[in-house]
């Protein structure tokens, strides 16, 4: 492994203006398209939760397995994506499931079924799994650490935030048409990439090493992720002290014990657990649990608040949280920049900080909000958090990391991401499912009141990620994720 202090040192390219090739841009734009598709996917269905649950009768409970769906198959194979990006070959790798994303897109536009509709919400973060990691490894073998590599990661990484956030304005707008275009529009944009991605990403050898793909560490990850949410969402109807909730925890958590055994044990695990040893490595995923857990739990209950609560339309609700996509969308050029001046650990804290008193703000609404002293205060710090956040998460967790495991390191930070967001929006979903009261039948105050309890644990998760971040660092580990100084 590359030792840490050497991240400090290579001042010459802190003082050269990052200079790419026309080939280079486009083999970054086609990488960050389709992490900016994955977030926008994520958000855009978030948007038509309300007009899905309508059209196909479903409740709260199960309008939340359409989002873990796909947080949950993209979670549980990261670590398999990545992996397998290693040892096959990124460009195949990346070209195949992309091609898998678009074709289960159009199946999820088309189907009335709503199981059929969660399981190609399941299929597509199943795809997902595999670009997202595969994307990020082809920009870390392809820049150069350091200046040229922190900025095409915060391009990268902000792309994915633009994503998530401006695609609520996108799924408002396709879902004031139906809520099927929020499906159907990923569909042209993925097969365009496909072309583009086939051109520009350049052809690499698959691994040398013994390509072990450690399946049945796949399957037990993946197993024990579905059991736990399942049993999380179920336990509010079923009674928490209930011999079903009480076996579904305790058999989840055996087959995720099991999932640490076989990584002990199989020649390729998923993840050497080792590398979370180093100390910035593991802070660094533990934040990013709280950064996308707490974001994609408010979204959730948000999107149902403003148009369940107050009545408003898609539209309307997208461009009331258009201001934090804007931030996070106008950071990009900017993000390296910071993360060379201040050090990664010093923005992740404020931006958690940000993220934090945003939430805090939101807990002030009630049944008439005024937008411009409840909400818009709320969206502008929640967009500065996130803007600072989250390509400094994603910088710090890679630093310092040899190449061979760089789609190791960079499939264990995206699981930390989506398998967090899965676990906190099943908490959430619990919260708020376990109060009795279903949305349409009760009045707006209590409504709010049954949604109010989600909103304190986003405030509350930010806050114990934050906690994280701060706590003391070897001094080599804050050495690794700033070329600037450290926090």
């Amino acid at each position: 492994m590359t030792s840490p202090s050497t991240l400090a040192r290579p001042a010459e390219r802190l003082h050269t203006a990052v200079r790419w090739t026309r080939a280079q841009w486009m083999l970054l734009m086609v990488v960050c398209t389709v992490l900016a598709l994955d977030g926008l996917d994520v958000s855009m269905v978030g948007v038509a939760l309300p007009s899905i649950g309508h059209e196909l009768h479903l409740g709260t409970d199960s309008l939340q397995w359409i989002v873990s769906a796909y947080v949950l198959g993209y979670g549980s194979l990261l670590l398999l994506g990545g992996r397998l990006a290693d040892l096959l070959g990124r460009r195949r790798i990346f070209l195949i499931a992309l091609t898998v994303f678009a074709a289960a897109s159009l199946v999820g536009g088309l189907v009335d079924d709503p199981a059929i509709l969660i399981a190609t919400r399941f299929v597509k973060g199943l795809a997902a799994a595999f670009t997202a990691p595969t994307g990020f490894s082809i920009i870390t073998t392809n820049f150069a650490e350091g200046r040229e590599r922190n900025k095409a990661l915060s391009i990268f990484t902000t792309f994915g935030a633009s994503g998530f956030s401006l695609g609520l304005v996108v799924g408002g707008l396709m879902t004031s048409f139906s809520w099927r275009w929020t499906f159907l529009v990923s569909v042209p944009i993925a097969v365009i990439t496909v072309i583009l991605g086939s051109r520009f990403i350049p052809r690499d050898k698959p691994s040398a090493q013994d390509s072990g793909h450690d399946i049945c560490g796949a399957v037990t990850l993946a197993l024990g992720m579905l059991g736990l949410v399942y049993t999380l969402v179920s336990a509010p109807e079923k009674g928490w002290g209930s011999v079903a909730t009480i076996a579904g925890f305790a058999i989840s958590a055996a087959v995720l014990a099991a999932f640490a055994v076989i990584e002990n044990r199989v020649k390729h695990p998923l993840i050497r657990f080792g590398i979370l040893r180093e100390g910035w490595v593991a802070r660094a995923n533990l934040s990013a649990v709280g950064l996308f857990g707490s974001y994609l739990s408010f979204q959730f209950i948000v999107t149902m608040y403003l148009q369940s609560v107050l009545g408003w339309s898609p539209l309307g609700m997208a461009l009331a949280l258009l201001p934090a996509g804007l931030i996070v969308a106008s950071s990009a050029p900017f993000a390296d920049r910071l993360i060379e001046k201040f050090g990664a650990t010093r923005l992740i804290l404020t931006g958690l900080v940000s993220l934090g008193l945003g939430y805090v703000w939101f807990l002030r609404v009630g049944t008439t909000p005024n937008y411009v002293l409840d909400i818009l205060p709320s969206m502008i710090l929640l967009g500065i958090g996130f803007a600072l956040a989250f390509p400094s998460i994603n910088v710090q967790a890679t630093a310092g990391i040899r190449d061979s495991e760089q789609g190791l390191a960079a499939g264990l930070i995206q699981t930390s991401t989506q398998v967090g967001a899965a676990l906190v929006l099943a908490v959430t979903t619990a919260i708020v499912s376990g109060s009795g009261q279903e949305a349409g039948t009760a009045s707006a105050a209590a409504m709010l009141d049954m949604y109010r309890p989600g909103l304190i644990l986003s405030a509350a998760v930010a806050i114990a990620a934050l906690l994280v971040a701060a706590s003391p660092a070897r001094r080599r580990a804050v050495a690794a994720v700033g070329t600037g100084p450290a926090a």
